[in-house]
C-alpha cells in the first residue's frame, strides 16, 4: 500500500512537471528592439507584461544603431518589433521592406499624419524640438527667431547640441528635406565654426544650461519638464522659434513597426494596441510629457495645444524622413561624427 501511495505521488509530480513544461513552452513572449530609453518606457512595458502575462524581452540601444542592425540582420532578425524614437529610423527600416503592413483596426486609431503612408509603422507619441535657454543670462527679447540665427557671432560658444543623438539626426534629416542638402551642410559648418558645444544626448544639455556652461540648447521638449517636476524653480526655460514653420520647430514621433519576419505577429499586435490604449497614451502624456497620438487623453497643461502647435511646426511629411544614411554621411563629411 505504501508503494502504491509512493507511485501515485511520483506520477502526480511528473504530471505537474509536464504541465509546467507545456505551459512554459506555450507562454507568449516578444522580442523588442527599443531605441526608446529604458527609463522612459520600462514602466509601461512592465505594466503590459503584468496585465497580459506576455513576456517582453527588450534589447535597448541607440535608435540609429538598431535601425542599422535590423537592416544587417534582414529576415534573420530575432526581433518581433522595432520601437524607435524617431520617424527617420522607422523609414530607413521600412525602405528595406522589413516591416509588415499593420491592420486597419490599428491604423484607424491614429491620424494619417502620424503613420507610414502604406501602414508599415505607426506613431506611439509625439515629440517636439525646442529652444531651451537660461532666463538668467538671456532675455526673451533677444532669443533667435530661427534655428539658422544660432550661428550669429553673439552666440559663439553659447549653444549646446547633441549631433550624435538620434533625435538630433532625425531633426537634421528633416532639415535636409525641407531646405536642401547644401543649406543644411552650411548650417552645420557655421554651427561648428561658431563653437557649438557637443553633448552626448539631451539631458546633459539641460544640465549644462543650469550650470552656466551654455546659454542656449537644442533638446526635445520633454526633458526640461522632468527637471521641473522635481524642482519647479529649475533655472532653465524653453520655447519654440518665433519664425513660423521654422525647421527648428520640428514635431517628430516615436513609433513602432512589426517585423515581417516575426513568428509572433498576433502577440506583437497586442503590444502595439496596448501602446495606443488610453492607459498607455495617458502615461506618455502625464509621465513622459509627450504628445498623445490618439483621442480620449487628459491633456497636459505644460504642452501647447495641438491646433496651436500645428501653426508653428514646419509643413513636413514624416514619411520623407527615411534618408538617415544621408544624414550620417553629412555629419561625417562635416567631421562632427
Amino acid at each position: 500500500m505504501f508503494k502504491d501511495h509512493f507511485n501515485f505521488i511520483s506520477y502526480f509530480l511528473i504530471f505537474v512537471l509536464v504541465l509546467t513544461l507545456i505551459s512554459m513552452t506555450h507562454a507568449e513572449t516578444l522580442t523588442l528592439y527599443s531605441g526608446r530609453s529604458k527609463s522612459l518606457v520600462d514602466p509601461i512595458i512592465q505594466q503590459f507584461e503584468k496585465e497580459t502575462g506576455i513576456e517582453v524581452k527588450v534589447s535597448y540601444a541607440n535608435t540609429t544603431q538598431l535601425a542599422a542592425k535590423l537592416r544587417t540582420e534582414g529576415d534573420k532578425s530575432p526581433a518581433d518589433l522595432f520601437w524607435a524614437q524617431d520617424a527617420g529610423a522607422l523609414g530607413a527600416v521600412s525602405k528595406k521592406g522589413l516591416f509588415a503592413k499593420l491592420p486597419e483596426s490599428v491604423l484607424s486609431q491614429v491620424p494619417k499624419t502620424f503613420q507610414h503612408t502604406d501602414g508599415l509603422w505607426i506613431a506611439t507619441s509625439g515629440r517636439a524640438r525646442v529652444l531651451a535657454y537660461s532666463p538668467e543670462r538671456v532675455s526673451t527679447e533677444v532669443l533667435p527667431e530661427s534655428v539658422f540665427e544660432l550661428t550669429q557671432p553673439k552666440w559663439k560658444g553659447k549653444v549646446g547640441w547633441a549631433p550624435l543623438n538620434a533625435s538630433f539626426q532625425a531633426f537634421l534629416t528633416a532639415m535636409r528635406a525641407q531646405v536642401g542638402e547644401e543649406r543644411a551642410e552650411q548650417w552645420l559648418r557655421e554651427m561648428k565654426a561658431n563653437g557649438a558645444k557637443t553633448y552626448p544626448k539631451n539631458t546633459p544639455i539641460i544640465e549644462a544650461l543650469a550650470a552656466g556652461e551654455i546659454d542656449l540648447g537644442l533638446p526635445n521638449h520633454y526633458y526640461l519638464f522632468r527637471f521641473k517636476k522635481g524642482n519647479s524653480k529649475f533655472p532653465v526655460e524653453q520655447t519654440f522659434f518665433k519664425k513660423a514653420k521654422d525647421p527648428g520647430n520640428l514635431v517628430n514621433v516615436a513609433g513602432i513597426g512589426l517585423l515581417k519576419s516575426s513568428e509572433n505577429q498576433e502577440t506583437a499586435l497586442k503590444f502595439i494596441e496596448y501602446l495606443l490604449s488610453v492607459k498607455a497614451q495617458q502615461y506618455f502624456v502625464s509621465e513622459v510629457f509627450e504628445y498623445p497620438v490618439t483621442e480620449g487623453v487628459i491633456p497636459n497643461a505644460n504642452l501647447l495645444p495641438l491646433n496651436e502647435l500645428l501653426k508653428i511646426v514646419p509643413t513636413f511629411n514624416l514619411n520623407e524622413m527615411d534618408d538617415l544614411e544621408g544624414t550620417l554621411k553629412l555629419l561625417r563629411r562635416v567631421e562632427i561624427m
